[in-house]
């Protein structure tokens, strides 16, 4: 069985991890997966958004615990340990900046390092059988692959330290309210992630991907560094194909490129 499948749906690239008798919890073939997968759709053009799921009713219960059990017996060398961290930051990184919209469908568990995977994600629409969970202090671990980081940026600091230092389980219309989630859907949460990432196939993805990239610093970023960066970012896309075929439709007062459809209202 294939730990990660990339699948097609039009202009939107699906990554489903299937891993479903594990809750598709995250094991060394699928690292090393999606290490692949980041780098495919990064560079396929013909890729407009990126819609993350899971497979089997669950969205990803966290690292594989028995590979972790695995290795408790014994005493492992911390610098290998520092390593495979490192190792997942590299194409997690490369997900969370990845200039092109990317949705999760979170159905189930979403938990641990699966919380993480969710966070990566631009817009999170969520089922009303989702559950996610900060569950590393059960294990006495830290969060890791970016949680610290993309958490508190999620939810504010005070709200990512209760969800870290109590690991307890936030059901959708919680997450919903806090503003990890963007939407609770009732129906199939994979076919309206589907749905909104169709809206962006006729989008700018060079200007969105440039926004998404300086949005994704800004809040480490100075006042004035934001200012060159959009400075640099609209004479780019100030040149670019698409904004010279938009100005021309707009004068001649023709149907614009890219136009929001209405967007489901969020169900509670």
């Amino acid at each position: 069985m294939t730990a990660l499948k990339i699948e097609r749906d039009g202009a939107t690239a699906v990554l489903v991890m299937n891993r479903p008798d594990q809750r598709n919890a995250l094991d060394l073939a699928m690292r090393e997966a999606f290490g692949a997968a980041v780098a495919e759709v990064r560079d396929d053009p013909s890729v407009r958004a990126v819609v993350l799921t899971g497979a089997g009713g669950h969205f990803c219960a966290g690292g594989d615990i028995k590979t972790v059990a695995q290795g408790a017996s014994g005493k492992r060398d911390i610098f290998e340990g520092r390593e495979r961290i490192r190792k997942i930051h590299r194409w997690f990184d490369e997900l969370v900046d990845l200039e092109k919209p990317v949705i999760a469908a979170v159905d189930g568990v979403a938990f641990g390092a699966g919380l993480s995977m969710a966070l990566a994600a631009d817009f999170v629409l969520a089922s009303p059988r989702a559950k996610f969970c900060a569950v590393f202090a059960r294990l006495g671990y830290a969060p890791d692959m970016g949680a610290m980081y993309l958490l508190p940026r999620a939810v504010g600091l005070s709200r990512a330290k209760e969800m870290v230092f109590s690991a307890r389980v936030v059901d959708a219309s919680e997450a919903l309210t806090m503003g990890l989630a963007q939407q609770v859907v009732p129906g199939d949460v994979r076919q309206a992630a589907l749905e909104y990432a169709e809206r962006f196939h006729t989008a700018p993805t060079e200007a969105l991907g440039l926004v998404k990239s300086v949005m994704n610093h800004a809040f480490e970023s100075d006042r004035r560094s934001v200012y060159a960066q959009e400075a640099m970012a609209q004479a780019m896309c100030r040149e670019s194909d698409f904004h010279q075929e938009a100005a021309r439709r707009f004068l001649a007062k023709e149907p614009p490129l890219y136009q929001w459809t209405d967007t489901p209202k969020p169900q509670t």
